[in-house]
């Protein structure tokens, strides 16, 4: 895949909707020392050339009862991968999914409100025609999760006329050690 060519304003717009999608383009557009017409233009570019996938909430799974997230490695068999992926991809519970080289095939993150939908996640899993073998990974502690990436730290501090840095994404420190 051949990375977008994306000029300044483009970059800083972006910035501005990873820090956050619910400013308005005129906020944007005020904050970036452009016209309103500019941002929304590049906006819809951005959305055309897929750049910009949708707008959404970062939502805090935890606080909605998904006390559990879990990452599982997938084997599978007979060169079925792409078809096993999209089956895993359809589950309710599944986050991500994803192919990845080493001694399994695919990883599967995914978020439970209990053990039980666990445990009925796997039957699920390994009841897949092709699936191999599964081995599950309970998280114990989220140290970082944020969707937006490495593009928000990147972004806030590269672009020029930018007045701050976005916020830092929220750490838990646990009481190890």
């Amino acid at each position: 895949m051949v990375a977008v060519e994306l000029d300044e304003i483009d970059l800083a717009i972006l910035g501005e909707l990873i820090e956050d999608a619910r400013r308005s383009y005129r906020e944007i557009a005020k904050r970036l020392n452009v016209s309103v017409g500019t941002v929304a233009a590049r906006v819809k570019r951005l959305e055309s050339l897929g750049v910009i996938k949708g707008y959404s909430a970062i939502v805090d799974y935890e606080k909605l009862g998904y006390e559990l997230t879990v990452v599982t490695e997938v084997t599978v068999s007979k060169g079925r991968l792409l078809e096993v992926q999209r089956e895993i991809s359809l589950i309710p519970n599944t986050v991500s999914v994803y192919d990845v080289t080493g001694t399994v095939d695919s990883i599967v993150v995914s978020k439970f409100k209990n053990r039980q939908e666990v445990s009925n996640f796997t039957k699920k899993l390994l009841s897949i025609p092709y699936v191999e073998r599964t081995n599950t990974h309970v998280v114990l502690t989220v140290v970082k999760e944020d969707p937006r990436g490495p593009l928000l730290k990147e972004l806030g501090r590269a672009l020029p006329g930018r007045e701050r840095m976005p916020e830092e994404p929220r750490e838990e420190v646990g009481g190890y050690g």
